[in-house]
């Protein structure tokens, strides 16, 4: 029988549990936790979940994790592996409880996630709702601080919740920047969004650009179909010019966008949108694209090239190689020279493709004139 029980919030102590530990064979608690006695395991995860799995039958365990073991607890995950009827949870204050109950804060108000012992953040919590907590640990701070590089001072405050439940806590507003905090020491971050981030098609006008440099609404709607977008996919918008699918990409799917853009002029553009639309989570790389893709360990759920050369589709191949399983490549092409290198490389390098070939017509004016637009193909890859 496993019984898996919150110590609450505080020091790494049982002073908390709502059990007595005598009346269990064993008790498994993290490595930071100060009780010792003869039947107290002291492990890593990886050896408590190997522990129990093995032992659940057999013997009576407490397993002791901090805060509550149904808020972004190890208890949690390996509650899925036990059977029900040799499984007990016993929860205790959070985190969230705990900060929330100290602001005064609405649990309605808030979306959680964590970036204690990882760094993939969730950009369909993150900044969703008026507030989002985000469980740390020593590194997350500067992660937030790079995840949310192209948001203004004032579009978010910073509350920390630090070493809650202990005599010498902080829970109040501070500067990311200039603080004294220990972070190696148990802390919560607590952001509010001071914008509104309704999810929304853009318009043209919403672009600093310059003239031939955005793909048109309509034509970035159809890209942004064809690359089957979802939260969280990884998007390399390689040739970005304005920026305007990878950022349109973001702000209705939560998709985390890598720019790539060579032109000077360009890239200013890009960083002014990126500002303007608030994206969160990105990157820009300034430069030939070609040299940054090595740069970067991961690798993409989709591509989308808005142009390029024969450098660039020379890499094609490379693309197709770094896409996740069931990727999506999206090449655009204008001229039936570009098409045909590009089809060239696809076809000795064995790599399967759809072409999609766009002619719009749209409507100006009182009298309601005709005008053709400029034809472009795109060619689609799924790997």
């Amino acid at each position: 029988m496993v019984t898996i029980v919150g110590n609450g919030m505080g020091d790494y102590t049982f002073d908390n549990l709502s059990v007595k530990i005598e009346d269990f064979d064993v008790v498994v608690c993290d490595k930071n936790f100060k009780e010792e006695g003869k039947n107290i395991l002291k492990l890593s995860y990886k050896e408590t979940k190997e522990y129990i799995l093995s032992n659940y039958k057999s013997q009576n365990i407490l397993y002791v994790v901090t805060g509550s073991p149904l808020f972004f607890s190890a208890g949690t995950v390996l509650a899925k592996s036990i059977p029900k009827k040799y499984l007990t949870i016993i929860d205790n204050t959070s985190s969230k409880s705990y900060i929330l109950s100290k602001l005064a804060i609405s649990e309605t108000d808030v979306s959680s996630i964590s970036l204690h012992g990882r760094q993939n953040l969730d950009l369909r919590a993150f900044l969703k709702r008026k507030y989002t907590l985000i469980l740390c640990d020593e590194k997350s701070l500067e992660r937030l601080k790079e995840a949310t590089k192209y948001l203004c001072k004032d579009d978010i405050s910073w509350i920390i919740g630090y070493k809650m439940g202990y005599s010498d806590e902080y829970i109040g507003e501070f500067d990311p920047d200039n603080h004294n905090f220990n972070l190696k020491a148990p802390y919560t971050i607590l952001l509010k969004r001071n914008f509104d981030n309704t999810l929304k098609i853009l318009e043209d006008s919403e672009f600093d650009t310059e003239r031939g440099m955005i793909t048109k609404r309509y034509k970035r709607e159809l890209s942004l179909q064809h690359l089957d977008l979802l939260p969280n996919l990884t998007l390399w918008d390689v040739g970005a010019g304005s920026g305007s699918c990878g950022i349109e990409a973001f702000c209705r799917y939560r998709t985390k966008v890598i720019f790539f853009e060579k032109n000077p002029k360009r890239v200013e553009f890009i960083k002014a949108n990126l500002k303007r639309h608030r994206v969160c989570d990105t990157h820009l790389f300034e430069g030939d694209a070609v040299e940054h893709f090595d740069k970067i360990a991961e690798n993409p759920d989709r591509v989308f090239i808005g142009g390029g050369g024969k450098k660039l589709f020379e890499k094609l191949p490379y693309l197709y190689d770094r896409l996740n399983k069931d990727g999506v490549m999206l090449i655009v092409a204008v001229t039936l020279s570009n098409l045909t290198a590009i089809l060239g490389i696809l076809e000795k390098f064995h790599i399967d493709y759809e072409v999609i070939s766009l002619s719009l017509t749209t409507y100006k004016g009182k009298l309601k004139m005709a005008e053709p637009q400029r034809e472009l193909f795109q060619i689609r890859i799924t790997k």
